[in-house]
């Protein structure tokens, strides 16, 4: 063989190669979601929300955690990952944050990966509380005592369930899991981690009210550490929407193909993320949105289209809620743009 058909053979299997390693995971195994919406108007609608909500001065950074306060206010990041594995990012997607309550998603779904849901719901339970999350008197008012895992009081008690030899095997395992949903190897973030831990005598005050009414389940005090570590875990924006694509996705993580979360437990986070996602502005965002989602007070916002993907939006600027002002401007726009609203038959194609 000449030495021109063999470069020329050398290109063609380094394409092949390159094709077969970037390719889809779930279009490879013929997953495609039939009512995903086409990749131009997604990258459309992002686009176009970005330049619109870009200017946006509405809000202030949460200052109650130090560390929080001095992160740039001008930060802006939109990320979208489809359940087949397309991505689209505009802006600021690769600066590292501090995931805080979106955290309280996973945890939920680790522990039901391991106990099931009912074994869950029982022990922790799943009713919005109508009080502020990180509310006393909801602990001692409520029935369940521990509300649901999205407030603190619930996500403390969800946190306790997960099972290891000792703090650090309970940590690591929580750690992995999140980047198992991430598909990528995440950390935590040291500063933010240590702002929190010498602030928290409130969920401090909430674990030893759970531990009255025996609604935690190990020490509570390692469990409130261990919560403050999984709060400061840092994620980008493109990284928190693979892990919201990944519950989009039954629970299959759409760039690694690993079955993430046991599938049958997917509706239920979903559930809560509606009922209880984005603190008191859960119920308006339901109305107004109308997809399942979870806000943090670092910034960051994730919303679930299942079947279709997942938008992650970072923005610290927050409103009274505790919810970033420019991440739900941007998420509605996008979400009424691609018809995602889970309450409208037109999102599953009926006219």
């Amino acid at each position: 063989m000449s030495a021109k058909r063999i470069l020329i053979a050398l290109l063609a299997a380094a394409i092949i190669a390159t094709t077969s390693v970037t390719a889809p995971v779930a279009a490879q195994n013929g997953q495609t979601s039939p009512v995903a919406p086409k990749r131009e108007l997604v990258e459309s609608a992002v686009k176009e929300a970005y330049a619109r909500f870009a200017t946006d001065n509405k809000g202030k950074n949460a200052d109650y955690i130090p560390a929080l306060a001095h992160v740039d206010s001008k930060l802006f990041g939109i990320a979208v990952v489809s359940t087949d594995n397309q991505t689209i990012a505009v802006g600021d997607t690769n600066y590292s944050f501090s995931i805080q309550s979106i955290s309280k998603v996973y945890t939920l779904a680790l522990a039901m990966n391991k106990l099931g849901s009912d074994a869950v719901f029982q022990r922790v339970g799943s009713e919005p509380t109508g009080r502020p999350f990180n509310s006393p008197e909801a602990v001692v008012d409520m029935p369940s005592h521990s509300g649901n895992p999205f407030v603190n009081a619930g996500a403390i008690a969800t946190t306790s369930l997960v099972a290891g030899g000792d703090a650090n095997q309970r940590w690591n395992t929580i750690l992995d899991f999140y980047s198992r949903a991430a598909g990528e190897k995440l950390a935590l973030i040291d500063e933010v981690y240590k702002s929190e831990a010498a602030t928290n005598t409130g969920n401090k005050a909430l674990a030893m009210l759970l531990a009255k009414y025996d609604r935690i389940y190990s020490d509570p005090f390692e469990s409130v550490d261990i919560y403050t570590k999984q709060c400061s875990v840092g994620v980008t924006a493109m990284q928190l929407a693979r892990m919201g694509a990944t519950l989009a996705n039954s629970g299959v993580n759409p760039a690694t193909g690993e079955q993430v979360v046991n599938k049958e437990n997917v509706p239920e986070v979903l559930a809560t993320m509606t009922m209880a996602g984005l603190y008191d502005g859960s119920g308006g965002w339901a109305w107004h949105v109308g997809l399942p989602a979870k806000s943090g007070v670092g910034g960051g916002i994730v919303a679930v289209a299942p079947g279709k993907g997942a938008i992650a939006v970072f923005a610290p600027p927050l409103d009274e809620a505790g919810n970033s002002v420019k991440a739900q401007e941007a998420i509605e726009y996008i979400a009424k743009k691609l018809n995602y609203n889970l309450y409208s038959p037109t999102s599953v194609g009926l006219k």
